[in-house]
């Protein structure tokens, strides 16, 4: 007889995944995940950078699946960007949106889904406190590597932090609630 498996988390809250497939599974709905909420967006009249939803995506997913597989699941979604499936903000797609105005934020999900998912395999996500801690963090990190990428293109590092750092910092700390307060709830449901 077959044995079917759950989905289950392990003692740091963080989805257990044990067969090749389900991981590749994981992997895939995560940036599915992602690609549904960057196209919750509000465009900023001052700047190339709209607000979105995929930063939430980002930080659940890299609490959830983990470091690694967090991780590739950002890595999925750029992918299937730039391989022309619309999945960016506001339904763009293509390699150009990877080096474009707004492609620092886009890389920095890497990083950021990688250190959320270690931040939850520590067990940092069990608690509010430190599950908003991670959270903030990573979604910083996401808001200074895009200034700073969009400081690149003629703007200066000035102009960059008044378009791309300053209007989101509200929105920083409010996804980083969001976030943690998610996180915490799927582990006590979990």
């Amino acid at each position: 007889m077959m044995k079917v498996k759950t989905i289950s988390f392990n003692h740091t809250g963080v989805i257990s995944i044990d067969t090749p497939i389900a991981k590749m599974f994981a992997v895939l709905v995560g940036s599915l995940v992602i690609a549904a909420l960057a196209q919750i967006s509000i465009p900023v009249p001052f700047s190339p950078v709209p607000i979105t939803g995929q930063t939430i995506g980002v930080i659940m997913v890299g609490g959830l699946l983990g470091s690694k597989h967090g991780a590739f699941a950002v890595m999925a979604y750029l992918l299937e960007g730039a391989s022309g499936i619309p999945v960016f903000a506001e339904f763009k797609a293509g390699a150009h949106v990877l080096v474009g105005p707004t492609a620092g934020y886009l890389w920095a999900f890497i990083p950021a889904a990688y250190l959320t998912g270690y931040c939850a395999e520590k067990g940092f996500t069990l608690k509010p406190v430190t599950s908003f801690l991670t959270c903030f963090v990573s979604t910083t990190l996401i808001l200074l590597s895009g200034t700073a990428f969009l400081a690149l293109f003629n703007l200066g590092f000035e102009k960059a932090l008044l378009l791309g750092f300053y209007p989101f910092l509200v929105g920083d700390v409010v996804k980083s609630v969001v976030s943690a307060a998610m996180l915490t709830a799927v582990r006590k449901a979990g």
